[in-house]
């Protein structure tokens, strides 16, 4: 009993690391800040007691990118005299994403007495299933959104004031687009590699997932699309049969399963859409661009439409290039601000990479570019076997900055807390099961 209870706290804690937000009664500080100030105080006193070995080379590395993106903000705010502080405190965000990573990975260590990469994504792969029920239930049943509305300070209470989506905790919009997109590959990549030693107990779970994080997953957020693409190309590629065989096998399972769960999935989506009014709303929002094509004969989403139309501007001069105009956001709240009267950010772009360019140019975009790039390299570097799911997962951001300006730091994080040893002792438990 006591375990379960562990465990279900775990679960929690995994919740507020990857969807953090702001209690009502603690302002200013959102849970992801209060695990990182605990993390980095037991990252402390592990490097005190040589429980840890010396600072890692590739986090002095990382670290030094941060700066430099930091730096670069810095630049094109002094030169371009704003105050739009976007990026400025980069560094700052990383450590404190690596505290209450750390922080995590001290916890359910704790708990499970070990550590390793199938134990962290179950989790967080969890986390992502029960946020997508609660958001559902939130939206059909109002005594549940209240209540979680009672507690919900900062960003997030005045969001589920104004918006029309549904929401978890901590979780909405493209924010969470992108964060179920890097679970959702991580699932694929452990449904076919789990899937040669534990086999269906475990794959069946992963497709039950799957389905959930992708159908309400989208409800959300579209960009959830993104994960849900890559997660089939992937099992396609895997497959080596295009005829998607349905033996028994490992090149087989996740299929066999997936159809499996589609055969009852779709039935169930069919009847909630003809006979539940919030499921059939959700669901047309989600899936826009598929009853487009169905009821019209080609592919439209709104949002992609106005992305496409209105937002792809670029810089005019060589200044704005290289350092930018030093605004991301909105410039309408900079009082020496006197230019157009733009909606949304600046320039009326919320194409990812466009922002960067336009904040603080080429030379900043890139120290961004590379910070991502080198963090899933040195994940990929500590963890050779699961390269292709750290692959997975940066695509995922490259891809999803065409669209909105999150990155994945935070998905990659944990993996750069625990070593590669504890990882290695429990694939070869599992192995010789």
């Amino acid at each position: 009993m006591i375990k379960f209870f562990l465990i279900i706290l775990s679960v929690i804690l995994t919740s507020f690391y990857f969807f953090p937000f702001e209690f009502v009664f603690l302002p200013g500080i959102n849970t992801k800040m209060a695990m990182a100030g605990i993390g980095l105080v037991l990252c402390g006193i592990h490097l005190a007691k040589r429980a840890l070995p010396t600072v890692d080379r590739n986090l002095f590395i990382l670290s030094v990118i941060g700066i430099m993106i930091s730096l670069a903000s810095l630049v094109a705010m002094i030169y371009n005299n704003t105050d739009d502080r976007s990026f400025l405190t980069y560094i700052v965000s990383m450590w404190v994403w690596l505290g209450g990573a750390y922080c995590l990975i001290c916890w359910l260590r704790l708990v499970h007495g070990y550590i390793s990469i199938v134990l962290l994504c179950n989790y967080l792969i969890t986390v992502c299933v029960a946020q997508c029920i609660i958001a559902y239930t939130m939206n059909v049943y109002a005594p549940l959104k209240d209540f979680v509305d009672s507690f919900l300070g900062g960003e997030d209470a005045s969001m589920g004031k104004a918006e029309t989506r549904i929401y978890g905790i901590g979780a909405a919009l493209d924010v969470s687009g992108i964060r179920f997109s890097a679970v959702l590959v991580m699932l694929a990549f452990l449904a076919v590699e789990l899937g040669k030693t534990l086999k269906s107990h475990y794959v069946k779970w992963y497709i039950i997932a799957f389905f959930i994080i992708a159908v309400i997953g989208n409800m959300m957020s579209r960009t959830t699309t993104v994960g849900v693409g890559l997660a089939l190309l992937y099992w396609l590629y895997c497959s080596k049969n295009i005829c998607f065989s349905l033996r028994s096998n490992v090149d087989s399972l996740y299929w066999t399963w997936l159809l499996r769960v589609l055969m009852v999935g779709i039935p169930v989506s069919i009847y909630l859409y003809y006979t539940n009014q919030a499921f059939y709303t959700n669901v047309r929002f989600g899936f826009e661009g598929f009853f487009s094509l169905w009821e019209s004969g080609e592919w439209k989403v709104q949002s992609n439409e106005i992305l496409f139309e209105h937002m792809w501007v670029f810089p005019e001069t060589l200044k704005t290039w290289l350092i930018g105009d030093g605004y991301g956001a909105n410039p309408l709240g900079d009082p020496y601000y006197t230019g157009p009267d733009y909606h949304g950010f600046y320039k009326g772009t919320d194409v990812g990479y466009l922002r960067f360019l336009f904040y603080f140019g080429i030379v900043g975009t890139f120290f961004l570019v590379f910070y991502i790039c080198k963090t899933a390299l040195v994940c990929m570097s500590k963890f050779p076997k699961e390269k292709v799911m750290f692959v997975l997962v940066l695509a995922v951001n490259l891809i999803c900055w065409f669209k909105v300006s999150t990155d994945v730091f935070l998905a990659f994080a944990p993996f750069l807390c625990f070593a590669k040893e504890e990882n290695d002792v429990y694939m070869k438990r599992i192995e010789k099961k």
